[in-house]
């Protein structure tokens, strides 16, 4: 159902075939039609998804996929709105609207294919990469700290907060579907191994480093542990909470979306005169 007559062209091995199965996976179970919900597509290998995706779906620029998400749903409330999106994008040039988006728990689904680089243009370092690593463009080893979106997500209000892998299709559904129902800010970060560009995070070496969480924690401190665990990558859900989302807030949108709202009698004469 969800799929184009356009074949993937991830490389053979990418961990996006991965995230592309358990999304359309998620979809499914969740009985959305594709036409039942809107995804909006970052730049790099993670969003050519949207040749292959069969659904309503929107491209935005490096780092600006999940604005575009937060618009639609302030536009209607109703449509479940997902985010693809890469660690570079999402955590670099994206990193004001990850912060933002967050903290207004904007009814938006995000996942982070999270590769630890640029792989789209040729393995450059993102702020993901662990400290010493040498790429095309730190010949030297990274200089910086990496990020912890996780931890980052869990100070900043978040209201879902989880981690999977792309090598674990079935337990990756079940986290997008939970993201999906979690009315607010839901952030998937993937584990997304990069057969090119990252041959060091491989298949099998995630799956020696990886944990399962047995449930979410009603305690952001608790969660935290988990987060900032340096001797292996914990995945599953961190944290959930449920508290309004922006949209039900905002109090031009509460009681009708701006995709219901009446428009054909405003006159915005006086408005662009200004302009004139």
């Amino acid at each position: 159902m969800y799929n184009t007559k356009i074949k993937p062209t991830f490389c053979p091995g990418c961990g996006n075939y991965g995230i592309k199965q358990a999304l359309q996976s998620a979809l499914e179970q969740l009985d959305l039609k594709p036409h039942q919900a809107v995804i909006t597509y970052d730049v790099g290998c993670n969003s050519n998804m949207a040749d292959f995706i069969y659904a309503y779906g929107f491209h935005g620029l490096h780092g600006r996929s999940v604005p575009s998400a937060a618009g639609i749903k302030l536009a209607n409330h109703k449509l479940p709105v997902i985010a693809i999106i890469g660690d570079g994008a999402f955590y670099s040039e994206g990193g004001t609207h990850f912060l933002n988006l967050m903290r207004a728990n904007h009814d938006v689904t995000v996942i982070v294919h999270n590769n630890h680089r640029f792989s789209l243009t040729a393995g450059q370092y993102t702020s993901t990469t662990e400290e010493e690593t040498i790429t095309v463009t730190s010949p030297a080893g990274v200089i910086e700290e990496p990020v912890n979106p996780i931890a980052v997500s869990l100070v900043n209000h978040a209201t879902f907060v989880a981690r999977g892998f792309a090598g674990d299709v079935k337990h990756l559904t079940d986290l997008i579907i939970s993201g999906v129902k979690h009315k607010g800010f839901s952030l998937i970060d993937v584990l997304q191994p990069c057969v090119i560009w990252n041959k060091e995070q491989s298949y099998e070496w995630y799956k020696k480093n990886i944990y399962y969480l047995k449930k979410a924690d009603s305690k952001r401190q608790r969660a935290l542990k988990d987060a900032l665990n340096e001797k292996k990558l914990a995945v599953g859900v961190f944290y959930q909470e449920n508290k309004p989302a922006y949209h039900e807030e905002f109090p031009a949108l509460i009681k009708k979306p701006l995709v219901y709202q009446d428009i054909r009698k405003i006159d915005i004469r006086e408005v662009m005169k200004e302009f004139g």
